[in-house]
């Protein structure tokens, strides 16, 4: 019995590794890594050995005959990647099927390496996968910054509580909280003087702020950016419990990546299935006492091209609740000729939906494709979105999900237009360094800062290599300010 990867995945690519026929693919050295949705075992050269599923930091790996439910389509899904393609023919002669390179040392470091002060801002996976590499592969000392009482970051505040599996892959981090050579300092907002402090900082900060998507009412109270919702139903300290008003019966999300869904999920969900999850109780408490009964989603582009994976929208769609607005013919032709994730919504109601009325009983999550905001509308707050062929669709709330970027750090230059620190290879100059959303926009998901911080560290280690890092002296008794310091 094959095994089949599912709706977690992370792409962390810790499956591969350990593999030992060489089925998981796209690996980190092929052209899609990084591109695709997800992994994906290859039935017909899986032995079952169960070495991946035992690797998997998310749990997103089973036997493909276990599967059940929303997870059984994953069997075919996996299936799917592999059709028309020979395994086995690209593969070497060796008894197992993995092309062995000669080998290769990316990274060359003397004997006589003296030991790296490095610190890293941020504990969110960017920050993380960076303290991994220095401190599995080199002597380094390593201080971990975070501004947060509370480390994890991206997992922490960013991943939906309905995910739990996805925050599993935090536990994997924190093991490094621990390691002797590391000194976590939470609570502290790290300035410029760190660079006299270390050898070498890296910030792996984030991006956080909302794209301003340029259209007339977008300031109007009762329009939120996403990441104020995500970071209220996950407790983030910075966001007041009652940030995000539920009062209204209908609420606008602009755009269909994973965060957008992640919210139609969460605010059309039974309250009662959240009350196991890592959710905030606040703003639990504020979910079951909540008047919304619809979630629009509104998509620039078409079915075939809507942002979120498709592995979300299988999650979305299989709860039952989900309609396709079936304003726009071109919507249903892609549906019904199946053309790439418009195949996916088949089997899901359409519907011409009146906007001007108030939603039916219940909830639900509408899909509204070709479709762009050109303002909102409402005099002293949000009433409704103005989008594509001059439609007005009453709403109370929008939340506006069209992308992240990051926010200037102190001391570093700042690219205004990409949200990023100009950077080559995530060196800013020698001694500083970006790794993650601050260093390549917010694009990838978890998995993809594994390389991301990587290739970072490697022109952190080819600088001190080089001797142009400035030495830090390795100094003691260094001074972070406001600190919940912990070894």
């Amino acid at each position: 019995m094959a095994f089949a990867i599912t709706q977690t995945c992370c792409a962390d690519a810790s499956c591969v590794s350990v593999c030992p026929v060489n089925c998981i693919h796209p690996t980190p050295d092929e052209p899609d890594f990084g591109t695709t949705d997800m992994l994906y075992v290859d039935p017909a050269t899986c032995i079952d050995c169960g070495a991946c599923a035992d690797a998997c930091p998310v749990d997103a790996i089973f036997p493909a005959g276990d599967l059940t439910g929303p997870l059984k389509v994953y069997e075919e899904i996996n299936a799917e990647f592999y059709a028309g393609r020979d395994v086995l023919a690209e593969a070497s002669a060796a008894p197992n099927f993995h092309r062995w390179s000669p080998p290769s040392f990316a990274r060359v470091l003397p004997s006589d390496f003296a030991p790296l002060d490095v610190a890293v801002v941020g504990t969110g996976p960017a920050g993380m996968y960076a303290v991994e590499d220095l401190l599995l592969h080199t002597n380094s000392r390593v201080t971990l910054i975070d501004r947060l009482d509370t480390a994890g970051g991206l997992i922490r505040y960013g991943v939906a509580p309905d995910h739990p599996s996805t925050k599993k892959i935090g536990e994997t981090f924190a093991r490094f909280h621990d390691h002797p050579r590391l000194t976590l300092r939470l609570g502290v907002e790290a300035g410029p003087e760190l660079a006299s402090r270390h050898d070498a900082v890296i910030y792996a900060v984030g991006a956080t702020g909302a794209r301003r998507l340029g259209v007339p009412g977008e300031d109007l109270p009762g329009s939120l950016p996403a990441a104020t919702v995500v970071n209220w139903y996950n407790g983030h300290p910075g966001v007041r419990p009652d940030a995000v008003d539920l009062s209204a019966e209908r609420v606008v999300v602009v755009g269909t990546g994973n965060v957008a869904l992640d919210i139609a999920r969460i605010l059309t969900a039974d309250p009662e299935s959240l009350a196991d999850t890592p959710i905030a109780p606040a703003a639990l408490a504020r979910l079951r006492s909540s008047k919304v009964r619809e979630v629009v989603l509104l998509a620039r582009r078409g079915p075939s091209d809507a942002a979120y994976t498709r592995s979300e929208l299988l999650a979305l769609a299989a709860r039952g609740n989900l309609v396709v607005d079936d304003h726009d013919p071109r919507t249903a032709a892609a549906i019904d000729a199946g053309e790439g994730k418009a195949a996916l919504l088949k089997g899901v109601p359409r519907e011409d939906v009146d906007w001007s009325s108030p939603p039916p009983d219940g909830r639900r999550v509408v899909l509204r494709f070709h479709s762009s905001p050109l303002a909102f509308t409402g005099d002293r707050e949000v009433r409704g979105v103005r989008v594509t062929g001059d439609v007005e669709i009453t709403a109370g709330r929008v939340v506006r999900a069209a992308g992240f970027r990051g926010a200037p750090v102190p001391g570093l230059p700042f690219d205004e237009v990409s949200g990023t620190v100009p950077n080559e290879s995530g060196r800013v100059v020698p001694g500083t360094y970006v790794a993650g959303w601050i260093k390549r926009g917010p694009t990838g998901g978890i998995g993809a800062n594994k390389a991301c911080a990587r290739e970072t560290v490697g022109a952190l280690l080819a600088d001190a290599v080089e001797g142009r890092l400035r030495s830090a002296g390795r100094r003691r008794g260094r001074v972070f300010g406001r600190s919940a310091a912990r070894r």
